[in-house]
């Protein structure tokens, strides 16, 4: 099959071995799927990936390895000890996590050579980790599910509730996600600072009130404030970080209230500090990654294919598999929409609804 395969540290998309499914997998047709900034940040650091402890993840440059972990697809096989389930011909996704040789060991879709990834026109995935897509819901939608699931995640784990005013940190698919799941809890006024302008008026359109040029306005709690003595809220504010840049953390500790929370959603991929006492010298909290779990994937999961949550216009672009590498580039260097994704088996034409 064909595959956007990294090896030696770059990707070339080229025919690889066809998958083939284990113990309790389905082998899947691929119709759409994401590329995610976690992508590149596995390419550019492979430290991160030779070292990992858990064992989920291995970046071996000897080896092919297929990026991607975003999906949906249509079954067209099944491995051994499957359940008539899923039959073939029904749309499926799934968490990022494959079960190797029917478990118990864990490997992360996209990033480990026993886990391939979906930006090929197959991939194979654990019947366990499966979920069906309802119908008329476009393959497009279920494709960015796992990043709206980052949102969900922080917020929900923040347990944020009208009368605090929180702030976004970047308007790219994790901080639109923020964004439209502290709308979905009504929490208002939704405070979002971004360089670009296209990604804070998207942002709007998911539920944003305050929007903070960052080329222009170093700190975002000036809005924050403003907005804050408006409504008469007197609590500190709660802040999801979507951005991961080098000294960011930093910036928000010096800028921000006493009690401040603070989510790191962005996912940091090089090493970084922060100043302690500063930190706790004004009693912040501040939570580094661990999530999503598997309930706020079912949730998003759920609200996509239910119609409660739209994530189509964080989709920008729509390509074939033949243009991966070059969208790769567009993503390193921070460019592009929120969004892009591969269709490895068909037009390069967004699929608004599926009937």
């Amino acid at each position: 099959m064909r595959a956007a395969v990294l090896r030696q540290g770059r990707v070339e998309v080229r025919e690889t071995d066809e998958p083939q499914p284990g113990p309790s997998e389905l082998l899947l047709r691929t119709l759409s799927t994401g590329i995610c900034a976690s992508d590149v940040h596995f390419m550019d650091h492979p430290d991160v990936g030779r070292e990992d402890p858990s064992g989920q993840s291995l970046y071996d440059e000897n080896r092919d390895i297929i990026l991607g972990h975003e999906f949906v697809g249509e079954v067209i096989g099944h491995g051994p000890g499957c359940t008539d389930q899923f039959p073939v011909g029904t749309r499926v996704t799934s968490i990022s996590m494959r079960l190797v040789d029917g478990g118990p060991a864990i490997r992360i879709i996209g990033q480990h050579p026993e886990a391939q990834g979906s930006f090929a026109e197959r991939i194979v995935v654990s019947e366990e980790f499966a979920r069906p897509v309802a119908e008329g819901v476009a393959d497009d939608a279920i494709a960015v599910v796992d990043a709206f699931a980052v949102g969900e995640f922080y917020v929900e784990k923040s347990k944020i509730r009208p009368g605090v005013i929180p702030i976004v940190i970047g308007a790219g698919a994790v901080g639109l996600s923020a964004v439209a799941a502290l709308a979905a809890r009504n929490v208002h006024p939704i405070v979002v600072s971004d360089r670009r302008a296209e990604r804070r008026e998207l942002a709007r359109s998911f539920g944003a009130d305050v929007l903070v040029d960052a080329n222009t306005t170093s700190s975002p709690f000036g809005a924050w404030r403003n907005a804050a003595n408006a409504a008469g809220i007197r609590k500190p504010p709660t802040v999801f970080e979507c951005v991961g840049a080098a000294g960011l953390m930093q910036n928000l500790i010096d800028s921000c209230e006493p009690g401040t929370r603070i989510y790191a959603a962005g996912g940091w991929y090089t090493n970084d500090t922060i100043n302690v006492t500063a930190a706790s010298k004004k009693g912040l909290m501040i939570q580094f990654g661990g999530g999503p779990r598997t309930v706020d994937w079912d949730r998003t999961l759920e609200a996509v294919c239910t119609g409660r949550l739209d994530p189509l216009p964080s989709v920008g672009r729509v390509i074939a598999l033949d243009d991966v590498p070059a969208a790769l580039d567009e993503v390193r260097r921070a460019q592009g929409p929120p969004r892009i994704v591969v269709h490895p088996n068909g037009d390069a034409v967004r699929s608004d609804a599926r009937t």
